[in-house]
């Protein structure tokens, strides 16, 4: 509340001024026919109806002066010495030096708060020396007391609007940072997605490829072959395209509300994508099988996918490949072999297939080695921590 009243008020400078001025000056017409009689107490000359209008005027109108309390508070303790001067009696209008005070101790720095109310405490003695009684401590004490409680209610003001004000700012950077993490958060997906996606890509459209060349040469020697290599070629391009809307769609959005959530493959579909491999290959698997994550088991099933495309890509005819996947001890061991070309193809080792084998090891806190085999061929192992499913 205290902060949507500033705010306004920032916004409405002048109406604020306004509203602040508005009681005092009630007051002075309420309370202005002792000092126009001259029948007020005090033992200072009165200045009649336009004087008394006049000076109050004077004293009321700097405290419209928006964002400048100091320059107020200056104006208005110059007419008071004015006025101690010259030996005018004391107005209602005189509190004006209170409510700039108050405005000084609420908006500037401690200094000039304190400067402003020395000088509110040397009006107190002033006013009471001129009195025409005897001014006595009691009343000095009463007058210091009313001027220090005005003081001290700017100050606290002060610290509760500069509190205010760190809150808003600490807020408004936290969700600055929250925003900023949530575009981090988002391009780290975007580029997990493109990873999944080249996965994917390159071992299907590699199998569309190499089928494609198959059909060309076969389509005259042996038409059942060319045909069988244009079903593999057809059903390969629509598990392709399966894939890819699955994991395109994760950054659209559903008009209709709805999701496709298809699982992701895992453990339980390595023997499909060898059996649908186009390099013949043979799945081993040693030591007792224990359940997985999922998130792990999405990693094994893309090592192996990757392995056989570079396997496809580099081997050359004839190569053929083994998986075996070995439990037991505190790591899963993922190796998958080729007997082709693959150590004197052409290979970069940077490869994106590569570094998305070793990102998605990288997560569960295992390593990935690839490389040629001594005996010939080409071996990509992977050792992962093993991690019990939830």
């Amino acid at each position: 509340m205290f902060g949507r009243v500033r705010a306004w008020s920032r916004r409405h400078e002048k109406l604020a001024g306004a509203l602040r001025v508005a009681p005092l000056a009630a007051l002075c017409t309420i309370l202005g026919v002792p000092f126009v009689t001259n029948t007020s107490p005090g033992g200072g000359q009165y200045v009649g109806l336009a004087g008394y209008v006049g000076l109050s005027v004077l004293l009321l109108v700097p405290l419209l002066w928006p964002g400048r309390p100091l320059a107020a508070f200056s104006a208005i303790s110059l007419i008071c010495f004015g006025q101690w001067v010259a030996d005018v009696n004391l107005l209602p209008a005189n509190l004006s030096v209170l409510v700039a005070l108050w405005a000084v101790a609420y908006e500037c720095s401690f200094r000039w708060a304190l400067a402003a109310g020395l000088v509110a405490e040397l009006g107190v003695f002033m006013a009471l020396v001129s009195w025409e009684e005897p001014a006595t401590f009691g009343m000095f004490f009463s007058g210091s007391i009313f001027v220090v409680t005005i003081w001290l209610t700017g100050l606290y003001a002060n610290t509760r609007r500069r509190y205010l004000e760190g809150l808003e700012e600490r807020a408004e950077r936290a969700e600055r940072e929250r925003d900023q993490q949530a575009r981090m958060a988002a391009a780290a997906e975007r580029a997990r997605i493109a990873r999944e996606l080249h996965d994917v890509v390159a071992h299907n459209v590699s199998v569309m490829v190499v089928q494609a060349d198959g059909a060309g040469f076969a389509l005259d020697r042996d038409p059942e072959q060319a045909r069988q290599a244009v079903r593999t070629i057809a059903k390969t391009g629509r598990a392709a395209l399966a894939e890819m809307r699955r994991l395109v769609g994760v950054l659209r959005e559903n008009e209709h509300g709805e999701t496709d959530y298809t699982p992701q493959p895992g453990l339980a579909q390595l023997e499909e994508l060898i059996r649908g491999s186009a390099v013949p290959a043979r799945l081993r698997v040693t030591g007792v099988p224990s359940e997985l994550p999922e998130g792990q088991q999405l990693a094994i099933y893309r090592i192996v996918q990757e392995a056989l495309t570079n396997a496809l890509k580099h081997g050359g005819p004839g190569a053929e490949a083994l998986v075996e996947i070995e439990y037991g001890g505190p790591d899963l061991l993922v190796r998958v072999t080729d007997d082709g070309r693959g150590a004197a193809a052409p290979r970069s080792p940077d490869g994106h297939g590569l570094i998305g084998m070793r990102e998605r090891v990288g997560m569960y806190g295992g390593a990935v080695w690839a490389g040629p085999r001594s005996g010939g061929g080409f071996e990509v192992l992977a050792r992962l921590p093993m991690v019990k499913a939830a």
